[in-house]
Parts: C-alpha cells; structure tokens; sequence
C-alpha cells in the first residue's frame, strides 16, 4: 500500500551518472521510490537497469548524481551499507551456493552464530519460518540447495533478502524461471511486503505483469530515464514499448509458414521416458516445424529436452534423427546427428563467459578449425563476424567478452554456434529468458527464420503465450505425461491451463 501521507519518499535518486572505460552506463537517470509501493523499472538489456540496480545495492558507486534515503543525502559504499540501510536485492542470474543448505544460504554472511559457533537449529527454525512465509513451507531447510529446481532456488535467494530487517527490496526478474502458479505466489509475498511499509522495486520485461504488480513505472533508455512515476493503469502497453525501443511494435511474434504435411520427419521421439521424471512420450517434428512444449514447471518438459539432447539417460524409448536411432544418453551423438540445445541457465549451461564471443559460437564446432590439432582462430574469427553481422549482435566484435553482453545477445551467440554447427533439430528451453521485448522480437523473427529453411524446432517456455505464438503444433504437458496435440490456431491459453490442472489432480 502506498504511503501517500508520508512527504518524504523513501528513496530518492536523481542525475545519476556512471561510466566504466569511457562507455556510458547511466547518462543520468532520476527515480523516486514511496514506502508501500511496487515500483516498475522497464528497459531493454543494455539500457542501464542492472547498473543502476548496482549502485543503489552499493556494488558501483556513481560518478555524479545524488542517493536520499528517508530524505537524507546518502552515500551507499558497499552491500553492507545498503542493507543496513534497509536496502536488500534478489539478483536475475541466481545468487545461491550449491555445496551449502538452504538455511546455510539465507543466513550466509550474517550467520547465527555466538563465539564462531553456529546455531544450526535456530538457523534451520527461522529459515523454515521464512519459507513458509513464502509458501514453501514442505521444504526442508536442511536440504542441499543443489537439489532444487531454479524455480526453488529463487525462493532461497528471496528469502535471504527477507532475513535482513528491509525497508526496500529490489527484485530483479524475480519470475523468470516461475511458472503461473509460483508468480501468484510471488505476488500475494509482495502484496504482503507492500502492506507492512516495505517498498519493492520490480525489474520485469513481462508488460502483463507489471500490469498485476505495479503500481508506477519509470522506462529507461540508453542510460536515461525517458519517463518517471508513470502510473500503471493510466499508461497503455503501446506507450511503454515505445518508451523503452523508441519505436512501435505492432506484432511481437511473426507469421506462421506453412509447414508441408509431405515435408519430411527430421526427429522421432518414440515412447520415450525417464523414471521419476516423465513417460511414454511420443511425437515427431518435421523439416520446418517448431513444436512447443507447454506446462508448468516441474512437468517435466525441460528434462524432455536434456534426455533427446543426451545430457540425460533414458529408461524407455528411443529418439531417431533421419531414421537413424540415436545412442541413449550421449551428447556427443546427439550432436554428431545435428542437434542443438540452448538451456534454460544460458549462463551457466551454455555459455563460458570469460571467453570471447568468437570462442562461444565455434564452441560446438572446433574440428571444423582445426589443422593438424591446431585451432585456426582466424578462421574462427571470421565466421564468428558472419555469424554476428547476420544476427545483429551488439556490440558487433568477435573479441569481446561474452559476460559483458546483455541477455538478449548471449542468447544470440547460442543461436549462432548451432548456425555454424550445421544443426538440423533446435532445442530451446526458455529462449527469452530475461530478454527484454524488443529483443525478445528479434528473437522470435531469428526462430522462424531457421524453421523456414527447414530446421525443426523443439520449444519450451514457462510463458505459455509465447509457446502458443511461436509454435505449429503444442504438446501440453503435465506430470511428466502428454496430456494433449493440437495445432497452434486451435488452442489458447485458458485451455492449455485447464489441461493442466485436470492432468494434475488426475
């Protein structure tokens, strides 16, 4: 609930400026922050967001501009000072320890302890109270966090941010890897933060949620704030857009081909299952199509994935590329026979970071530059550059570091290997995670483009709009089982949602 008595607003930033090597991060954005209200900040990668989520958290500090806090003028040195302050963050890329418990991360950095001895039980007790706050209370806080999916992994990571005594918390796509369900839970936690004073600011690039969530908005373009304390309900999705792109987009997802019934099958899954995770499942792709996997998380689409890109070993079934059974349980058949598969955790799964773009695409494909066991990166270099002018990746340099770059183009160098690979089926778990809605288009027009020269496509998104979008025909999952096909254009969401439900409580 907003706190329209109090004069003074909570946080106060105005003219902040940053820049690191002489590329301008922050040209000067202004934001105001009332106690009790969830206020959106919207962008596109790269227009400044994560920096300034970083200097108000204390991890960057401004070249000019200045921070209030309660109306004061402040100087936030270091994470410490932000959360004494009041001020906690829920990063994008999950911020939790795999080798540790999850009680072990809540507290981790102000544990419970006295004389450097731990309170484990006391940890464990209050770590079980803030799950259950967070509606998961089942799981036990005792539990090895590299146990849990993504989606519980971002509990953890919110429930660290609320062991600290907050006044604001700043979440950063809190939702990305929460399916329908776990978002309503999410909003009902931030509902309830927002009663009790605490102010929250929210990072989204999903426009519907903004519109459940928030209630004002400041868009940021190119390290300015084109716009502040827009209200919700008052600002049309057209008008955001263009704030944030500064032009229109009339369709986000492009014309569907025609996918020819003659066209021939490029990858049979037949019977294929996973004990514990999924069964019988059974469907085709021909040259063209893309095929969307819809459900919630923990269905068991993503393992559908990892278990016909080989990182998984099936215990029924088979998978054939071009008629040819694949070997279960290899990555390297998999690849040989022309799969690709861009993973959910791009960052941790798919890509090396500290390496250069170049080095990334070739990632899959270094026989192709070798001579005598020597890597040609000339060669390298060069196809890399096609790869990227074709794509329009930016900053368009070969050379550049890959952690540097927005999400939007990391998924793009994903993209680009499997081009250069030669790949024939194109596994896509969740392609526009974290990307933002001009870049998600671009995106979407890239996927098309490969299916329209004959690649198949196999997709997997926690939003079903965009599976139903993107996507020829549907298979909706639920509990490991498919529970309905139907072409695209004879399906929408409320029915993929029905399906669900009715699979689960079966």
């Amino acid at each position: 609930m907003i706190n329209d008595d109090h004069p003074v607003p909570l946080l106060s930033v105005r003219g902040i400026t940053k820049s690191f090597a002489g590329v301008h991060a922050l040209r000067g954005v202004d934001l105001t922050v009332r106690a009790g209200e969830v206020h959106c900040v919207l962008g596109q990668n790269g227009a400044g967001k994560s920096t300034l989520i970083k200097t108000l958290s204390g991890v960057h500090q401004p070249d000019s501009g200045e921070i209030r806090w309660a109306g004061e003028p402040t100087a936030i040195t270091d994470p410490v000072a932000a959360l004494t302050l009041g001020i906690a963050t829920m990063y994008q890329e999950l911020d939790v320890v795999d080798g540790l418990t999850i009680a072990e991360n809540i507290f981790l950095g102000h544990e419970k302890a006295t004389g450097g001895v731990l309170h484990v039980a006391e940890s464990n007790r209050v770590a079980s109270e803030l799950l259950t706050r967070l509606g998961h209370g089942s799981i036990s806080p005792s539990t090895e966090v590299s146990r849990l999916s993504a989606a519980n992994k971002q509990i953890v990571s919110m429930a660290r941010a609320l062991s600290h005594d907050i006044r604001l918390i700043i979440m950063d796509e809190p939702s990305a890897v929460l399916d329908s369900e776990e978002v309503k839970n999410l909003f009902r936690v931030v509902r309830e933060l927002t009663a009790q004073g605490i102010a929250v600011v929210y990072i989204s690039h999903r426009l519907e949620e903004i519109r459940q969530i928030g209630d004002r908005i400041t868009v940021i373009k190119d390290g300015r704030s084109m716009a502040g304390g827009l209200n919700v309900a008052e600002t049309s999705t057209p008008e955001l857009i263009k704030l944030m792109t500064g032009r229109d987009l009339a369709n986000v997802f492009p014309a569907a081909g025609a996918v020819s019934t003659d066209a021939a099958v490029v990858i049979d899954v037949d019977s294929l299952g996973l004990r514990g995770q999924f069964s019988d499942v059974s469907f085709t792709v021909r040259a063209g199509e893309i095929v969307g996997l819809a459900g919630l998380v923990g269905s068991g689409r993503s393992e559908i994935l990892e278990t016909i890109y080989g990182a998984r070993k099936p215990t029924s079934g088979r998978v054939s590329v071009g008629g040819r059974a694949l070997r279960p349980g290899s990555v390297r058949a998999a690849v040989d026979a022309g799969i690709g598969f861009s993973p959910e955790e791009r960052k941790s799964q798919g890509l090396i970071l500290d390496e250069p773009i170049f080095k990334n695409v070739t990632l899959s494909s270094f026989a192709r530059f070798a001579r005598f066991g020597i890597l040609q990166e000339r060669r390298e270099r060069a196809v890399a550059a096609e790869q990227i002018d074709a794509l329009e990746l930016r900053p368009a340099d070969p050379d550049r570091s890959t952690r540097t770059l927005s999400g939007g183009n990391q998924q793009k160098i994903l993209l680009a290997r499997w081009l250069v690979h030669g790949t024939r089926v194109l596994l896509l778990d969740e392609p526009t995670r974290g990307v933002d809605v001009g870049a998600r288009a671009e995106i979407y027009a890239l996927i098309r483009r490969l299916s329209a020269v004959g690649t198949a496509i196999i997709v997997v998104s926690s939003e079903i709009e965009e599976v139903l979008g993107l996507a020829d025909r549907v298979l909706v999952i639920g509990e490991g089982a498919v529970l309905a096909t139907s072409p695209a254009t004879d399906i929408d969401e409320h029915a993929v949602l029905d399906l669900v439900m009715k699979g689960t409580a079966a």
